[in-house]
């Protein structure tokens, strides 16, 4: 993992749980395998299981062959794209991601986040700063609330999955579009299936839970973005890729639609974006994420994997090449 996150990711308790289920090598962080001192290499060469996070270096044929015994990698953050390989699958190592605690932080920001489109929070706050007067609040916020609102989720992953089950004590409609999902499993998870052009033609807040896949690339393209309803809320916190920034920038500027974006293509835009400034839209860092002692439950998650491990058990968040090609 990377050189730092493990102080924040091992802290309270965790580390001590570790060590009650497996021989801990805490006097190093392995942050490159293919260029490893002496020191680190001996060390990998005994490694039975490894312990990942946000920044572990590739599992390339060349790391592997330096690591003989590693039977199990065990991922305590989300997708492990960025370090899986073909080469892992190749040599028959398991892999456990806790990508599913990493789901529930994502899946409570965009509640708030829809909650809050809904209502205009964003716009009246800039508006209360503005004119620092009491508004007349029938008639200037006549239309907004979320009673009854029709809400399109994108994508029955993990967090679209939460996202439908958060919402559904709620006076709101849920739409459901997924390519994977036929009608009958879209209404088993209290959702009415949905086209994508239907999706966006009907719902007042669109948020989009489907992964980074070559099909995936700018799915709110120009054309879709000019479907979505005048005053509707376009929520991103799946990846920058999916929507075509420049067109929904230009859809944002003229005020017709909103925005909560907490990914971007970039991941960071240009000084000069107005996405910073427009009052119709909140940018975020990628924060809807596990964050501060969030990454606990991740870590929580991941040990009880390695505990499993250790009494012979299957992992219970075992992740295969074929979902691969499918997630984030």
């Amino acid at each position: 993992m990377g050189a730092d996150i493990h102080r924040s990711l091992l802290a309270g308790g965790i580390l001590d749980r570790l060590h009650t289920v497996a021989r801990v090598d805490t006097s190093t962080t392995i942050t490159t395998i293919t260029d490893a001192s002496p020191a680190d290499a001996h060390r990998l060469a005994h490694v039975e299981v490894l312990y990942t996070h946000w920044g572990a270096p590739p599992l390339t044929e060349d790391a592997l062959h330096r690591m003989p015994r590693l039977r199990a990698v065990v991922h305590a953050a989300g997708s492990v794209k960025h370090h899986v390989t073909d080469a892992v699958w190749k040599r028959g190592i398991t892999v456990s991601s806790a990508a599913a605690a990493n789901a529930r932080p994502v899946a409570e920001f965009t509640l708030a986040a829809i909650l809050f489109a809904n209502k205009r929070v964003l716009d009246i706050a800039h508006g209360y700063a503005r004119t620092r007067r009491q508004p007349s609040l029938l008639p200037y916020f006549d239309g907004y609330g979320n009673y009854h609102r029709t809400v399109g989720v994108v994508g029955a992953s993990r967090i679209g999955r939460r996202v439908i089950e958060l919402l559904s004590p709620l006076d709101l409609h849920v739409l459901l579009h997924d390519p994977y999902l036929d009608p009958a499993g879209a209404r088993a998870l209290g959702a009415e299936p949905a086209g994508l052009d239907e999706l966006a033609r009907r719902s007042d807040v669109v948020t989009i839970h489907a992964p980074q896949l070559p099909e995936t690339r700018h799915m709110f393209d120009a054309r879709r973005l000019a479907l979505l309803r005048d005053g509707a809320t376009l929520i991103n916190t799946a990846r920058g890729s999916l929507v075509d920034t420049e067109a929904l920038t230009r859809h944002l500027v003229s005020g017709r639609i909103h925005a909560v974006l907490d990914v971007t293509e970039p991941d960071v835009p240009p000084a000069d974006s107005p996405l910073y400034t427009l009052p119709n839209v909140l940018l975020t860092p990628h924060i809807a994420g596990s964050l501060g002692n969030e990454l606990g439950r991740m870590a929580d998650w991941a040990t009880d994997e390695v505990a499993r491990y250790a009494q012979g058990l299957p992992f219970a968040y075992g992740v295969g090449p074929d979902e691969l090609s499918r997630s984030a």
